[in-house]
This record gives structure tokens, sequence and C-alpha cells, in this order.
């Protein structure tokens, strides 16, 4: 699993891939399932237990939507007995990760620019850190108070937080308020309900794109405040040299970019016993989301200027109903038992957003009513889509060391086309507790050994158009005919669009050592067929694109885990968790016989190559004699032989021949992680370590601030350990000499700016106490515990922007991209949590 923080943004959220990307455009993004049901919210801090849930067995229940693996949530319920109440506090700090990377200060930068371009002594005047100008340290406080207990029959727990956060770029934050009441009743002998409520309400302040780009490229010499302390307006600074002419810090005073949502999610699970034998359970949810956006470019601000003031709002909304119902038949005949599940599911989801915007708005005034012009015409949409499933699942084992399972599923989407929107899948699985036998049963060393197998197919929908199978028209102003409403194609329809199908083979074995080393290792097979896939269309045909299935993706690999209890005293104890994650990314075959998709992107889908290559005029570093940029330029003869020889000259190694497999992909060549847990007396401890290995970044931003000369009113980064400018005829330089107006085009799309993105990073460290009970029982509590935790202390890394976690995705289309990255945090928190 490969957990990825890409942004510092307190609004973003993590992303997470399970054994590989098998899709081209749909999602790579795992299943989450809350108490039961799929989908859902939560709080972190109301989570009891997460598992994950990567074999095509253990996921057959959830059908299709496990298609990238399942994250099974379980949040906290009360325990019969004394009411329990919590209170947990934290208050921390973040600063943004810099890494490797740092920009010019004026010296520097002027001893690097008087090379190639005139500049007066005077701009050593002023020194602005416009890096540190935008980014500072972000604040951090969550409250939680929590109340728990219940009897025999009836257990509660019920929640509140409020968290509160400032983001390390200026004018970014998040506020979050959460409730949740979870209730579990044993009304007879025969029937259980449980009833979970939870609610969220998030209001985010989300970044300028203006002020994260000035940080990177504004110029040191430009002061940020004039001789009153005022952020100057660089629009009417005559001696202003940057190219933008843009403050951000002008800009912030009175423009902004927010939005508010709410989620509310009730479910109700009803278990009733019929017999000894049969139970008959339905899970039901109903999610209702409503959010608002707003960003306002005030008429004072160059970003408001050209409009005489901007704003744009927009609102959207969501409803969404899941039903499954189930009957379970348990039966024990001796030694053999036996579990048969039949289920069948449905879900519904409506949702709509609308988008306005206007122009010409007073100063100050940030209310659509005032707006004295339409900027663009109203844009919205109303969506609706559907799910049906039918599961029958049989477990056996017998004499609880020989197991099997098996599950059929029939689902049916309304995305897909009128012709085939239903598919069949199907999960078998096997395994054997080796440890259970009479030949291991006494075995001081092996004491646990289990084999485990499975084999079976699940569907992918995930990602893509509630409408994809259908021929859609788009009715905008550009369709408008002499004032009246027109309609122009828009999305080519496909009746014959159906599931991406995914079959998937595992084999494992877990054991465990002398009951302190458990070991789990698993090899994989996962191959995605029948991609689904938006096919661009040529102008020609009068559509914009298609929605096709296309072809088929294979992931091979293994995964290993290795939990080690060291020590284990009364007073002392370690343990160790070790974890790593091997894949391997194959692109087996693509519709129509194409050899590839997208061609001419940085990532095109080929055949024979991994998903995540990279495909680009290859770099081949500097003349040594003139300083001039090298590129390979690739010539075919007649008979199809390669020539490779170098070039100055950038068009001749762009061309289709020319653009070449450079042999790295953004995908890891393995992942993994490093935890151990300490406690001595009251006192604990621990430390967690991940690492990315072989996987390359795409490190556009060089591209402004690496460029050789031609922007000379940006910024430029410092260059990194062992690179170095070409200056004389003979220097073996990894950058050519500096020109104004730039070298030859040095600075465009190449293997140039691909760069190891492989790190390790101390991802957390936390070190806690707990007051002795002799103290406590004086003051009353049950519980005293104090903490202090650290996030992202330590990163090693050759990578040299401010941080190499970016996202694998081809769905985003950005997959191992790193561009004005607003970077991951520093975070430390102090935090008490009280029990009585």
């Amino acid at each position: 699993m490969l957990y990825q923080a890409v942004s510092g943004d307190p609004s973003s959220e993590p992303k997470i891939l399970i054994r590989g990307a098998g899709t081209i455009s749909a999602s790579t993004a795992p299943l989450v399932v809350v108490d039961g049901n799929i989908g859902g919210s939560y709080n972190a801090a109301d989570i009891e237990s997460v598992s994950i849930l990567r074999d095509v067995a253990a996921t057959g229940l959830y059908g299709s939507r496990a298609a990238n693996g399942v994250i099974i949530v379980n949040t906290k319920m009360g325990r019969p007995g004394k009411t329990q109440i919590e209170f947990n506090n934290s208050v921390g700090f973040t600063n943004p990760t810099t890494g490797n990377f740092r920009l010019m200060n004026s010296q520097e930068l002027y001893d690097y620019q008087k090379t190639f371009y005139n500049r007066a002594p005077s701009v050593l005047d002023n020194n602005t850190d416009w890096w540190g100008q935008a980014f500072g340290t972000g604040h951090i406080n969550t409250d939680n108070l929590s109340i728990s207990g219940g009897s025999e029959k009836v257990q509660y727990y019920t929640s509140a937080v409020y968290y509160r956060e400032t983001g390390t770029l200026k004018g970014t934050g998040q506020e979050v308020f959460n409730f949740r009441n979870n209730m579990n009743a044993q009304i007879n002998d025969r029937l259980k309900v449980s009833v979970f409520i939870n609610g969220t309400v998030n209001k985010n302040k989300l970044e300028h794109s203006e002020t994260k780009y000035g940080a990177y490229i504004n110029l040191p010499f430009d002061p940020a405040y004039d001789s009153n302390g005022e952020p100057i307006d660089a629009r009417f600074d005559p001696n202003w040299l940057g190219r933008e002419k843009d403050n951000y810090l002008h800009s912030l005073q009175y423009n902004y970019n927010k939005n508010d949502n709410w989620v509310v999610a009730g479910d109700l699970n009803l278990d009733y016993k019929l017999s000894s034998k049969i139970t008959l359970s339905s899970y039901n949810r109903v999610q209702v989301s409503n959010g608002k956006s707003a960003r306002y470019f005030d008429r004072r601000t160059k970003p408001g200027g050209a409009n005489i003031g901007e704003l744009y709002n927009g609102t959207t909304n969501s409803n969404r109903f899941l039903t499954s119902n189930r009957i379970r038949y348990v039966e024990e005949f001796g030694l053999h038992n036996l579990a048969l599940l039949g289920a069948a599911e449905v879900e519904t989801t409506t949702s709509g957003w609308l988008d306005v915007s206007g122009k010409g708005l007073p100063a100050g005034r940030d209310v659509m009513s005032v707006a004295t012009g339409v900027l663009t015409n109203p844009n919205g949409a109303t969506d609706q889509v559907g799910f049906r499933k039918y599961l029958a699942q049989a477990d056996y084992n017998y004499d609880n060391k020989y197991f099997l399972i098996g599950s059929f599923v029939n689902e049916f989407s309304s995305k897909f086309g009128r012709n085939n929107p239903t598919a069949n899948f199907a999960q078998f699985g096997a395994s054997w507790l080796m440890s259970g036998e009479e030949f291991l049963k006494d075995n001081q060393t092996l004491t646990f050994a289990k084999i485990r197998a499975s084999y079976g197919t699940v569907g992918n929908a995930d990602g893509i158009s509630n409408y994809a199978a259908l021929g859609l028209y788009s009715i905008t102003q550009d369709a408008s005919y002499s004032g009246l409403p027109g309609a122009a194609p828009f999305q080519k329809g496909n009746p014959d669009l159906t599931w991406e199908k995914i079959r998937s083979a595992n084999l494992g074995i877990d054991a465990s050592l002398w009951n302190r080393v458990a070991i789990s290792v698993d090899v994989y097979d996962k191959k995605s067929s029948e991609l689904l896939y938006r096919k661009p269309l040529a102008a020609t045909t009068g559509y914009s694109y298609v929605w096709v299935n296309a072809g088929s993706v294979q992931n091979r690999g293994i995964e290993f885990n290795i939990t080690s209890q060291n020590i284990q005293k009364p007073n002392f104890s370690w343990e160790t968790s070790f974890n790593m994650s091997f894949n391997k990314n194959k692109v087996l075959e693509l519709s129509d016989g194409s050899a590839v998709f997208n061609a001419g992107a940085r990532q095109p889908i080929a055949v024979g190559y991994d998903m995540d290559a990279f495909n680009l005029p290859i770099w081949a570093g500097v003349d040594p004699k003139n300083g001039d940029p090298l590129w390979e330029k690739v010539t075919l003869d007649a008979n199809g032989t390669k020539t490779i020889t170098k070039t100055s000259v950038y068009s001749e190694a762009a061309t289709s021949d020319s653009r070449q497999f450079t042999g790295t992909s953004a995908a890891p060549k393995f992942t993994g992680g490093l935890s151990n847990n300490f406690r001595y007396k009251d006192f604990t401890l621990s430390a967690f370590f991940n690492f990315v290995y072989g996987n390359y970044v795409y490190n556009e931003t060089r591209v402004s601030f690496d460029n050789d000369g031609l922007y000379e009113a940006f910024n430029s980064m410092v260059l990194a350990k062992g690179w170095t400018r070409w200056e004389k005829e003979g220097d073996i330089a990894t950058h050519p000499k500096p020109i104004v107006g730039g070298n030859k085009d040095s600075n465009q799309g190449s293997s140039r700016y691909l760069e190891d993105g492989s790190y390790i990073r101390l991802r957390n460290i936390r070190a806690g106490y707990n007051l002795p009970e002799t103290l406590l029982s004086k003051i009353g509590f049950s519980r005293v515990h104090v903490f202090v935790s650290a996030d992202n202390l330590w990163t090693a890394t050759k990578f040299s922007g401010p941080d190499p976690e970016v996202t694998l995705s081809q769905q985003d289309q950005v997959s191992g991209l790193s561009s004005f990255k607003y970077p991951i945090s520093k975070k430390i928190v102090f935090g008490l949590n009280l029990t009585f």
C-alpha cells in the first residue's frame, strides 16, 4: 500500500494506492467501509480500528467497488458498565518542509544574472524572501469530548470534535466541527438494532494560485512593503522588476478563496435471528451533503483589476441512499462448519451543482447582487446514478483447519450502456491452518502457520462520468443562434460500454515464530481488462470524446510484513514492525490493435510499458565546447534502422521519432515502512518511518526558475548539490550557459527535469506518559495521558524540490508531477487526554 500526502493544504486529503494502478480513466481509490456500510464519513478521533483488505476473496462481499482494495473503519462503541467521559485537547504548530530546495537571495541572484544580464547594483537595496513571506508557521488546535457507556442491553458512544488548522501558506486553513452518536440495542433475544449518526461541517480557506506562484518566482529585488509598511501594489510601482507585476501580499488583503460544506450520514442496521441458524439483516444508510464555494477578486487587486472585480459562487448537493439486505444461514455437522450468505443491495445517488460568476463589483462588495455584468453564463447540472448488487456466498471449514470460501456477484450500474449494464463476478479462496495439525501442535518454534490462496474477478465503475455511455449535447452560448438556445455534440454515445474487469490471484502465508515474530507474505497477480478510457476524438467527428473499453494492464508483486515482540518484560517492552511492497506494472494490450494511447504525451499508455512510464525528448547534457543544451535525435532509415545522434535543436529532439521512453516511471519499484514501539513503566515512545524507492518525478516547476536565462524577471533556484553551470570551453556541466531569452529552448519539456523521487521519511515520532494509578485516585481521574507528537521531521532524498511526495493517478493526469507544490508540513503537537 502506498500512502501519499501530496499537499500541505489543510483541506487536502491523502491518496492511497493498493497494489498498483490498474486503470486509465477510472478511479484507483480503495473502497472505504464505515461500520459495515459502504462509504460514510468519520472523524479520526472516533476510530476504534482500521483494517485493509487486498485479497479478492476477502473483498468479495463488497462487489465491484472493492476493485482497488477495501479500507474497513470501525468507530468506537460504548461498553456495559460505568459511564466514561473523555476529554482530549491538543495544540501544535506546523512549518513547511523545504527539503533540498532554496531560492536565491538578492546577492546570489545578482551574482548569477550578471554573467548574462546587466543589473544595476541598486537592486541589492532590497532582499525580499518571497517564499518566507508566503509560507510561515501554522497552528493546530483539537478538542474532543466523548461520553460512552451502557448496560448489557444498550450501549452508546457520543462525541463532539472541534479541529482548527491554519495552513503554512498564507490565506489557507480549515475549521471542522464533527458530531457522532453510535448506539447498539439488543431489543430482545432475536432483534439487535444499531443506529449510527455522524455529521461534519467543514469550513475551508483555500490557496490563492497567485500566492503560491509568486512565492516561487517573484524577484528578491522587489520590495514587499512601502515606507509605511503597507503592501505595494506592483502594478503601479515603476521600479518593479518582476515580470508578473503582482505582489500577492497586496491581493491577500482583499481576495479570498473558500468553501463550506456539510455532510450528515445516518445508519440503521437491523439484525434479526429468525432461528438459531438463520439471521436476517438490513443495513441502511442515508447521506446528505451540501456545499458552497466563493472566490472573490477585488477590483483593487491585479487578479480582479481587468474586470473591475470578479466573484465566483458555486453550490453542490448530494443525496445518497443505500440498503443492503442479507440472509445468513449457519450449520454445524460434527467437524464441518458451513455459513451461507445471500445479499441484495441497492444504491441511488442524486447530485447537482451550479456555478455563477459576475464582474464589475464595487470595492469590498462581494455579493452577486451588486455585479454589473456577467463574467460567464451560469452553468450547472443534475446527475443521478444507480447500483444494484446480488451476492451469494458460501463459507466452509472442516475442523477449523481447512477453509473454503466462494462468492458469486451480479451487479448493475446505470453508468454503462444499455447492451451491457450488468456483469457477473466470482471469487474463490482456500486456506490451511497448518499449525492445527498434529505434527505442528507442540512445535515450539513454528507456533502458527497458515497458507492462503485466492482467485477471482471484480469490476470497476468508479471515477467515470455518471452518463458515460450516453450521447450528450452541450447547450452553451457558443451553440446559440440569434440569441436562441442551441445544442452542439459533446460526448459520443457507446451502448456497448461495460464494466472494467479485474482478475486477481493471490498466494499468501502467515506464520509466527516462538509466539513472538509474526510474518505475513503475499504474492499476487492482478490483471485489469476492458479498461475504461475517455478516448479523445478528432474535431471532424463533431464530438470531443467517447468512453470506451480499451485494453488490459497487469500488476504483479509481493508484499511482506514482519512484526517482532523483541522484549516483553513487566516494566519494559519493545515491538518492531517492518513491511515492504514490490509491484511491477505493464500494459498488455490496447483496443483496436493500437500500440499507444495519448501519443506525444509525457506519459502515454503504451503496450509493453509501465502505465506511468515517461516518454520525452532525451536530455543529453551540455556541449562542453560552447555550453549549448544537447538532446538525443533519433533518425530512422528506409529499413527502420535507428540511429541516435546529439543535437542542440530542440525541435529535432521533440519529433515523434525522437521522443523516447526514458526507462523511468513515476511508479516506485518498492515502498515500505518501519515502526518501533517502546514502553517503560508509564512512558511510551513510538517512531514510524516510511520509504519509497525507484520512482521518478517530473519537476515541472524548474521550467520557470531553472531556465538558463529565459525568464530573467523570475527568481532562480540555488543549484542542488553536484549541479554546475557551464562557464568556459571544456567545462563538463549539468546546466547550459545562461543567455538572455534562453539558450536554445533548453527549458522545454525533456528528461532534463526528471528527478529521482526516492525518499525515506520519519513520518511520525511520539512520546507519551500515563500518570500512575496511585496519583489518579487522588485527583478523581481513571486515566491521564500527556504526549508530544511530531510528523515529517526528517526526510532524506535527492529530489531538488521542497517535497518529493507526489500523486500517482492517470485519472488526474498528473502522475509523478511536481508543479508549484504546496509542500507538506513539519508538525509538532502537544496533547492531554483525560478520562473520568
